[in-house]
């Protein structure tokens, strides 16, 4: 027969109450609270009483409780599409990792453009978040202004709106050198691939690109996948290559399609890379220094972007009223071997 079933062990588990630990060290409920909070005035023999019944009960502070008292819950929202990709991945790491080293509590929303994502956004409303980082084209203009009504400070990486706080890529000047190496090469025709995302920095690089291109007289062919992916990169670069006048230079708005127009000119059209078709991406994702691409890209730091979204955040908090802080990070182009070195002689 079974034994008999201890209704102990189906009560829900709990948390231990500043009010135990109070009872336990024989002190006031106003001594643990004291002893808790920084700077607050407490004697060293109260506190030392608070420290042990605290550790002898496994009991921690419920900062989520007391941020919402002080209307500063430490909270931060970050909202990703795309989050299993290379470089968006390393974007959520090493924000995660430096809001946790500044003593905040991230929390990723990843987003589409279902329900389920859009009612995870208000959710971080109504948890009081201190700030919503969002590291994509999605969600929609709508959440930034629900948000901004709510009074939650919005820092935006890589969009156009205005209001919020913005970091921005400079990818207007990473189009105008992609062009200009690629002239400097005696290249007549050149190829851009992206996709239909439509995202901000996409349209930029995209309208940069043709924008120069024919400024120094080239002729520019622009091909489009649904996704910028691996797979996106191989589809645009079947459209791309396919005409009978050779393109020389394509510049991808992200690795992953850089990687995918490269094995699709190698091993479907027998290319050579750099001999015959020159590459530069936009990212540099590890994959990029990978023998079978030596991509030269563009680099995105991720440290270097959540140091200054966290910058940004300070700035916003300290002086809630000021005007939309916008910050533009420059792009290092770091150069590998997938471009055609300058003729010589």
């Amino acid at each position: 027969m079974p034994g008999k079933i201890d209704t102990d062990e189906l009560a829900p588990p709990r948390f231990i109450s500043a009010h135990e630990v109070a009872v336990r060290a024989g002190v006031s409920r106003s001594a643990v609270s004291r002893t808790f909070t920084k700077g607050a005035s407490v004697s060293q023999a109260t506190r030392d009483k608070v420290l042990r019944a605290a550790e002898e009960l496994g009991y921690q502070v419920n900062d989520l409780a007391r941020g919402l008292l002080a209307s500063r819950s430490r909270l931060v929202g970050m909202i990703a599409s795309d989050a299993e990709t290379p470089f968006r991945s390393q974007q959520i790491a090493a924000l995660s990792r430096l809001l946790v080293e500044k003593g905040r509590v991230p929390v990723l929303i990843p987003t589409d453009k279902s329900e389920e994502a859009r009612a995870s956004h208000a959710q971080l409303l109504r948890y009081r978040a201190e700030a919503t980082v969002v590291l994509s084209g999605m969600p929609s203009r709508s959440f930034l202004d629900l948000a901004q009504r709510n009074g939650q400070p919005i820092i935006a990486v890589g969009r156009g709106e205005e209001g919020p706080d913005h970091i921005r890529l400079d990818n207007s000047r990473a189009a105008e050198t992609t062009v200009r190496i690629f002239a400097s090469r005696g290249f007549r025709r050149i190829g851009l691939i992206t996709s239909n995302v439509g995202s901000h920095n996409l349209v930029e690089r995209e309208k940069a690109y043709v924008h120069h291109a024919r400024a120094q007289g080239l002729d520019v062919v622009v091909a489009r996948a649904e996704r910028t992916d691996y797979e996106g990169g191989g589809l645009a670069a079947s459209l791309l290559l396919a005409g009978p006048e050779r393109i020389e230079g394509v510049f991808c708005v992200n690795d992953l399609m850089a990687f995918g127009l490269m094995d699709y000119a190698r091993n479907m059209l027998g290319l050579s890379i750099p001999n015959d078709l020159s590459v530069i991406g936009f990212d540099d994702v590890p994959e990029a220094r990978w023998g079978a691409y030596r991509l030269t890209t563009f680099q995105q730091n991720a440290q270097l972007l959540a140091a200054e979204i966290l910058a940004v955040l300070e700035m916003r908090l300290e002086t809630p009223t000021r005007s939309p802080i916008v910050s533009v990070l420059e792009l290092p182009l770091v150069m590998r071997d997938s471009v055609r070195p300058v003729a010589t002689g």
